[in-house]
Formats: structure tokens, C-alpha cells, sequence
């Protein structure tokens, strides 16, 4: 808004210089012209002080600025008084109306300034009427239309300005809206993003401290040995989650994919941890991925990767479960299979995610792919076991 408002000051700026050069050319000839030919006449010290009056209230004004203020106002019926005291007094200072029909408009709003030029025009015709000495046509209709025009063309122009003050104040709202609202969606998709990656690190790490510490207070009069080793799978797990909330805390990124490897250890890693004796996890590559392969993927793969896992841990009761990281031209296809209890992809679940998403790691995984223009596919059949399939696209190598 500011580089359009500094070109209209400027036009504005040498508008009045124009007019007010103008104005004391035009009061210069007519005193010149005035004492040329009645130096000694009777009212020559009053059309002199008249002039002198006249001159200094011009001046003045731009001090009392263009909006309609009493003191501009004043101001302004006073320049006019002298004014039309020296066209009575000397005809020929008609001519000064000019520049005062611009300060006018520029004092006054239309319904104010117009009558205002209407008697400004008239005691200017009236003035050359008697200098011309009959009822000259030009004289009588001339100035009138000038002022005509004149008024017309300055109305014209504030209003369009008007209006194209107006635009410009909406458009800087609705630019501002809009970036307010883009700040909101920001804001939402960041707190999405941030609930993702709570569940896939911290949510799923305490859930597997649960069950271990609960596993560990049934087994700890029967069984004590596996019960410690249940305590001290959780203190693992509990260490892990500690350092992917320090990393989730420094940059977000994996602390699996901050160790160096790439995807490939980090999948191995997290296998590992998930492995129990209950549930035995594995991986498996067919060709290689990219390297290096682009970051939000890497770090996506390995959150679906925990999500799944942490979803056949929590509800498959399975006994074996696949990671399988499949590398082709265009894209990148992560598969977790395992041989659990299943369920129907197709029977409508409770909640607002699609059918067969318990909880929160299946929309997690499809707003992850979604982010990254991938696809998620589930196969699954109650006593059946469950695929997972998620493919994101690469560029063609």
C-alpha cells in the first residue's frame, strides 16, 4: 500500500506547487496591471493592502493543512472575503479564482465546495463583465465552463481515488486475513504433526513399558526371572523413549535416523527392540534404496514402521511379524505382515477413522503417506493375519 500512496503524494505535492505559483503569478499581474493604470486612483492603498492581506492568508494555509477544521475553514472564508473585496475594488484580480477554486475542492466536500465555486465563478464574470463593458458571450459563458469542467474533473478524480483507497485497504485486509488463516492451518497441521510423532515415539514406548511392567508384577512370585527380564526390557524401553524425546525435542528427526545408517539400520533397530519372546520381527530388502534417500521419507518410513509394529504388539497377538522395504524406480514400498488374529478392513470401526483403524497408528500412517503423495493398503481376514503395504513415490533414478 505504501508504493502506491508515495506516487499519489507526489502527484498531489506538485499539483498545489502548481497552484500556488499559480495563485501569486496571477496576484502579481493583477497589481502590476492595477497600478499601471491606477496608480493614483482613490483605492489604490486598499486593493494594495488587500493584496498584501491576501498574499499572507495564502501562505498561511498550508500550515492549517486540507482537512476541514474550524480554523481551515476560517481560514478559508477569509481568503475568499479579501478576495472579493479586491475583485469589487480592481476587476482584474477576477482571474485569482482559480487557484481558489482548488483549495476549495481540496477544504471542502463536493456538496460545500461546489455552490462555493458557483459564487467565486459569478463575481469572476461579473468582474470581467464590467471590464469588457457590454455583455461579451465569451466572457459570460466562458469561465463558467471552465469552472464546469474544472470542478468535474477534480470531483471525478477524488472519488476514483476514494474508491481506489478503498480496494487497496480491502486487499490489504483480505491479504491479512489470509495470512492469519494460513497461520492458523499452520498451526493445525504442525500440532498434527506433532500428535504423530508423540504416538509413533513416547505413546508407543509407554505402552510397551505397560505391558511389560504388568507382565512382570504377574510372573514376579512365579516366574522371577522372566519378570526381570520384563523389568529391564521396560528400563531399555524407557532409555529409548528418553532419547527420542530429547531428539523429538531438538529437531524432531528419528533418533534411529540421527545414529547414522540410514533406513535400512534404523528398520533393523527398531526390529530389534520389538522382537520378544513372544514375537519375533524381521526385515527384508529387495533392491537397494536411493542413497541419499530424501529425509521426510526416510523419517516417514520409520514412523510407519513403528506404528505398525506397535499395532501388532498392542492387538494382532501375533508371533511373527515382516518389515519388507521394497526399492523400485519411481517409489519406495515398506510391507509389514504378521500372523496374528487379523480383522475385516471393511467393517465400520467407531469414530471418525476409516474402517478398521483402531486407535490412533492407522490414520497416523495415512496422514504421514498423505503428506508425501503416497498410498496405504490393508489385507486382512479375521484368523487371517494383516498386510500393511505403504508406497510413496521418488523420482525416477
Amino acid at each position: 500500500m505504501s508504493g502506491v500512496a508515495a506516487p499519489e503524494r507526489d502527484d498531489t505535492r506538485a499539483l498545489t506547487v502548481v497552484m500556488h505559483t499559480a495563485f501569486f503569478v496571477l496576484l502579481s499581474a493583477s497589481v502590476v496591471r492595477y497600478l499601471a493604470r491606477h496608480a493614483g486612483g482613490p483605492h489604490t492603498p486598499w486593493v494594495i493592502a488587500l493584496s498584501v492581506l491576501l498574499a499572507v492568508l495564502y501562505v498561511l494555509g498550508p500550515a492549517l493543512g486540507t482537512r476541514p477544521t474550524p480554523r481551515r475553514l476560517a481560514w478559508l472564508g477569509l481568503a475568499v472575503a479579501a478576495w472579493a473585496l479586491l475583485v469589487v475594488l480592481a476587476p482584474s484580480f477576477a482571474w485569482c479564482a482559480v487557484p481558489l477554486f482548488y483549495t476549495g475542492l481540496r477544504t471542502l466536500p463536493p456538496r460545500a465546495a461546489i455552490p462555493l465555486v458557483a459564487l467565486l465563478t459569478a463575481l469572476a464574470v461579473a468582474a470581467q463583465l464590467s471590464l469588457a463593458g457590454w455583455a461579451d458571450p465569451n466572457v459570460l459563458l466562458a469561465p463558467p465552463a471552465v469552472a464546469a469542467v474544472a470542478t468535474t474533473v477534480f470531483v471525478v478524480m477524488q472519488r476514483q481515488a476514494a474508491r481506489r483507497d478503498a480496494l487497496i485497504a480491502d486487499l490489504v485486509r483480505t491479504r491479512r486475513e489470509l495470512a492469519a488463516t494460513e497461520r492458523r492451518e499452520g498451526t493445525l497441521a504442525e500440532r498434527e504433526r506433532l500428535a504423530r510423532e508423540i504416538h509413533d515415539t513416547l505413546a508407543q514406548g509407554l505402552s510397551s513399558q505397560r505391558m511389560l511392567l504388568q507382565a512382570a508384577d504377574r510372573l514376579w512370585d512365579s516366574a522371577p526371572g522372566t519378570a526381570r527380564d520384563h523389568v529391564r526390557t521396560a528400563a531399555a524401553i524407557a532409555e529409548r523413549s528418553l532419547a527420542e524425546a530429547r531428539r523429538f525435542v531438538h529437531d524432531l528427526t528419528p533418533a534411529d535416523l540421527a545414529e547414522g545408517g540410514g533406513l535400512l539400520r534404523a528398520l533393523h533397530a527398531v526390529a530389534e527392540r520389538e522382537t520378544t519372546p513372544g514375537l519375533t520381527v524381521r526385515v527384508h530388502t529387495e533392491g537397494s534404496p536411493p542413497d541419499p534417500l530424501p529425509a521426510p521419507v526416510e523419517s516417514a518410513l520409520l514412523r510407519i514402521a513403528q506404528g505398525a509394529l506397535a499395532n501388532v504388539r498392542e492387538h494382532a497377538g501375533a508371533t511373527a511379524a515382516a518389515l519388507t522395504l521394497t526399492c523400485l524406480d519411481d517409489q519406495i514400498v515398506l510391507d509389514v505382515t504378521d500372523d496374528g488374529r487379523g480383522f475385516d478392513p471393511h467393517t465400520p470401526a467407531a469414530g471418525p477413522a476409516p474402517a478398521g483403524e483402531r486407535g490412533h497408528g492407522l490414520p497416523a500412517i495415512r496422514a504421514r503417506l498423505r503428506q508425501l503423495g503416497g498410498t496405504l493398503t490393508i489385507e486382512s481376514a479375521p484368523g487371517e493375519g494383516t498386510a500393511l503395504s505403504a508406497a510413496i513415490p521418488l523420482e525416477p533414478r
